[in-house]
């Protein structure tokens, strides 16, 4: 593990020891640690906000596994979960990664810590579950796949709905069965509804519990004007991924195994069109973002939009273009000859051309699956054991990342270059038209000038960079500036 120098944790370890300090609650803690030294895996779970508390509740609970230590630069957060778990509490991953008792982390932190926090993990002798998005840049990514095979480690991603047996079925009816016929193209969405973050004028002040310098980590020192610390981080581009990386990591990845079979790693073309409208608040990631991927096969297109139906009307956009079937709100579409399959979280159902329907398919326990495969995977040592394996998680994550940079780089919407990227592909031309009849209760039109879209990029999946006209500044944003300290190596 690098050698950086430690910070003292004086004002953090009083409110550690007010959650797992007392005598019950160290012998708590010390049997707990003992477990794992009887055939349990010591889980350390790092980050144990809403999303780390999940995976803490679950390893905590599955069979074979134990949290034996957590940690959070939010000290009381550190202490409620020591005390809820019976684990020793950390104000800095680092001291957790020194542990003897843990053999495993789990990463639920910012995006921005993702791939920093399992590089330090493996180099430090810890198998690795890492919440998505994987990365926060694809040039990270890729460090994280190479230490994985460098350090000989298991790597598992927080794609849950791998681990579903409902998508082996699905797989299998559209491809070994054929039962929709030849799949013609596919398309994700994500058409649910947040709020404005708000938009201070004056910086918001850090909560005096929380280490920001250890809380910041890789990410840039900047004033933060959104009303609320936590959470919020998802649409500041600094530590989020936005939309894209939050629920688009989902739904692409789904596209990716049940229409792909996995089969395209990350796309040859993209094209962007969106932006973060209506709010005026302090984010900057997109709650409205729009994009088209060339793969070399059959196209894939994805809505993703944060707004309500109109100002007065709550709940997700309305998609009522021509198309026979447009998907679930939260899932995918794979359009066949034949039919089409409609997929989400939990069950998807296969309808004929007229929308009769033809098959239902019901999910497992996703959540709990994921983390046994992963404890069956450490205790084998064998990677291909795992649903959700790191390559095939930077792959998926390598799309909204993609996307991300794509709408970056956007400049004023060009309805003669959006029709000439697939001048025949009729479903993308009427995502473009609904995306007009959504924006219009909000006063806001397509040329309006708070829509931007990308050129059209040319991406090369085997080197992951971009290539021809417009690349620089495309590939600018493949890898981005760390902090003194914080740095991700690059492994090879």
């Amino acid at each position: 593990m690098p050698q950086t120098t430690r910070r003292t944790f004086l004002q953090s370890s009083a409110a550690i020891a007010a959650g797992a300090g007392s005598l019950s609650g160290l012998s708590r803690i010390a049997s707990a640690q003992a477990a794992n030294k009887n055939g349990e895996i010591g889980i350390g779970v790092i980050g144990v906000g809403g999303r780390g508390n999940a995976l803490a509740q679950g390893f905590d609970s599955a069979e074979g596994a134990n949290v034996v230590a957590v940690a959070d630069p939010d000290a009381s957060r550190a202490g409620k979960a020591a005390e809820q778990y019976k684990a020793k509490a950390y104000a800095d991953m680092r001291e957790l990664l020194e542990d003897p008792n843990v053999d495993a982390v789990a990463i639920a932190t910012c995006n921005h810590w993702h791939c920093l926090a399992a590089i330090w993990a493996m180099e430090a002798g810890k198998d690795v579950y890492v919440e998505k998005p994987l990365s926060h840049s694809q040039w990270e990514g890729r460090q994280v796949v190479n230490a994985a095979r460098k350090y000989k480690k298991i790597v598992q991603l927080g794609t849950q709905q791998r681990s579903d047996p409902m998508q082996a079925e699905v797989k299998k009816f559209l491809h070994e069965d054929q039962a929709l016929g030849k799949v013609l193209y596919a398309q994700a969405n994500r058409l649910g509804p947040r709020g404005s973050i708000g938009k201070r004028e004056t910086p918001l002040p850090i909560p005096q519990e929380i280490d920001y310098d250890t809380w910041l980590g890789p990410a840039q020192d900047e004033p933060l004007y959104r009303n609320s610390f936590h959470y919020d981080w998802h649409w500041d581009w600094n530590t989020g991924s936005g939309e894209m990386g939050n629920w688009g990591v989902h739904v692409l990845d789904d596209v990716r195994n049940v229409a792909y079979q996995d089969s395209v790693t990350t796309p040859k073309r993209i094209l962007s069109c969106g932006g973060r409208v209506a709010w005026n608040d302090a984010g900057d990631s997109p709650n409205v973002h729009y994009v088209y991927f060339d793969t070399g096969s059959f196209p894939t297109i994805i809505a993703l939009s944060n707004l309500n139906k109109s100002p007065e009307k709550r709940g997700g956009w309305d998609s009522k273009a021509n198309r026979p079937m447009t998907g679930p709100g939260s899932g995918y579409v794979v359009a066949c000859e034949g039919g089409y399959y409609l997929g989400q979280r939990g069950s998807g159902k296969a309808v004929d051309k007229d929308g009769k329907e033809i098959r239902k398919f019901k999910g497992g326990d996703i959540n709990g699956l994921h983390k046994k495969n992963f404890i069956e995977a450490i205790k084998s040592r064998d990677h291909s054991h795992l649903n959700a394996e790191v390559e095939t998680g930077h792959d998926s994550t390598g799309w909204c990342n993609l996307a991300n940079v794509a709408s970056r780089v956007g400049g004023a919407f060009d309805g003669q270059v959006a029709g000439s990227i697939a001048p025949d592909f009729e479903p993308w031309h009427m995502l473009l038209e609904d995306m007009r009849t959504n924006l219009k209760p909000f006063g806001i039109t397509i040329n309006s000038g708070e829509i931007k879209m990308s050129p059209i990029l040319t991406h090369n999946p085997e080197t992951e960079l971009f290539e021809g006209d417009h690349a620089f500044g495309a590939n600018e944003l493949l890898k981005r500036k760390y902090r003194k300290g914080y740095e991700v190596p690059e492994i090879s």
